[in-house]
């Protein structure tokens, strides 16, 4: 998945003959996941179709600030176009339109948009070698830049004059590839590992059945996520759960038993920066495992357990540079419980949720919690989405780890 995934992307489009290429562009930021609106000049259909564009964006294309529907004409607000975009990218960006933007000039429904646009913006400059070249081209340029724009750098190459050399617009894979690693670079979470384990693990008592628990793995799956939107590589190692994952910042690791789970886990620790803990583990095991199915019986049947290996404590015992979470599911003195488990495992922080509120807990889509952090400093949360919760908790790790 891409960092773009979800994110609204407005793309404005001027009169140059590289806006052909912005019907690829289009369907470039709709594959990455991304929803698109166009905007362009009315110069700009010289060189594509609006029909083009619509089709391919699934939105509307606007050009002026009026639209005749059935003899009326309807307003279009360039405000709310501004103000729905994530970014903007202006592209192909020629020399008549950066000057009019380096200058505050409204003259059309694009540059409108432009200045009530709160999002960052790029521009793919794309213009002949020597008007590249000008001075008040190169003027322009450090202009917006200084208003906090983002220049895609123009390409070097073959020009529609027939001249080689700077000027030509970014191809469209290389504009989407720009931007990307732009946002990733911005990203709290950029260049951090981040370690999250999820779901239940299942201990083996015959060969068709086991011990396990209700833990869905959701809890997990959404901390990936938000690691991974965060700009981390993400290790998520999960236990059985039906739940799929797909983001090229996040490896996914599956597994059974709470051994598998221990041996997994400490392949990645080492290498992490943050490693969150929310897998349900189970405590105990069959000490002897049935090497056939058990037939049922009259008489009552009892299966001796083990201790299984305890992964958090095992991670505080050789933590080092981590910043090291667990989670505490509780039923009773909750409070008293996380902060025992908290300096017994030599944690930074627990997620503390309990049984006991209503929303909370196994298979539930929403979770209640409770983060305290080592020098027990306690913040409560309302009942919210797991996918809030996430954000949450990374919220306050991040904070945390820039104190």
């Amino acid at each position: 998945m891409s960092v773009l995934s979800g994110k609204n992307v407005l793309l404005g489009i001027t009169g140059g003959i590289a806006a052909y290429k912005t019907a690829n562009l289009v369907r470039l930021f709709i594959k990455s996941g991304a929803s698109v609106k166009v905007v362009m000049t009315e110069s700009a259909k010289e060189f594509i179709t609006p029909l083009t564009l619509s089709t391919l964006s699934k939105n509307p294309v606007l050009s002026s600030f009026t639209t005749t529907e059935d003899e009326n004409s309807v307003w279009n607000s360039h405000v709310d176009q501004g103000l729905w975009a994530d970014l903007m990218i202006i592209a192909p960006a020629t020399a008549n339109t950066m000057s009019k933007m380096a200058n505050g000039i409204s003259d059309n429904f694009l540059l409108a948009t432009y200045l009530s646009a709160k999002c960052p913006v790029y521009i793919a400059p794309a213009m002949d070698l020597d008007m590249y070249r000008h001075t008040s081209t190169q003027n322009t340029l450090t202009v917006l830049k200084s208003f906090g724009n983002i220049i895609i750098p123009a390409g070097f190459g073959e020009l529609a004059s027939g001249l080689i050399g700077e000027g030509r617009m970014a191809e469209p894979e290389d504009i989407v590839t720009f931007i990307e690693g732009d946002i990733l670079s911005k990203l709290p979470l950029k260049n951090k590992k981040v370690l999250i384990t999820a779901g239940p693990t299942y201990e083996t008592i015959d060969p068709v059945r086991f011990i396990g628990n209700h833990s869905s793995g959701k809890m997990g799956f959404e901390l990936a996520e938000v690691a991974a939107s965060l700009g981390a590589e993400v290790f998520l190692v999960t236990g059985p759960t039906h739940l799929e994952i797909s983001h090229s910042l996040i490896k996914i690791f599956r597994v059974i038993s709470a051994e598998e789970m221990y041996n997994e886990v400490h392949q990645h620790y080492k290498n992490s920066d943050i490693a969150i803990l929310s897998a349900a583990v189970a405590d105990y095991r069959p000490k002897n495992v049935a090497k056939n199915k058990i037939k049922k019986e009259k008489a009552s049947l009892t299966i001796e357990l083990e201790p299984t290996k305890d992964i958090l404590a095992s991670l505080g015992q050789i933590k080092e540079h981590q910043y090291l979470v667990g989670f505490a599911l509780e039923t009773n003195n909750e409070e008293n419980n996380a902060k025992q488990k908290l300096a017994n495992k030599n944690l930074d922080a627990i997620v503390l949720n309990s049984l006991n509120d209503e929303g909370a807990g196994f298979g539930k889509s929403t979770n209640k919690i409770t983060f305290i952090d080592k020098d027990l400093n306690i913040k409560a949360f309302k009942l919210k989405s797991k996918a809030e919760v996430a954000h949450d908790i990374f919220n306050e790790i991040i904070h945390k780890i820039n104190a």
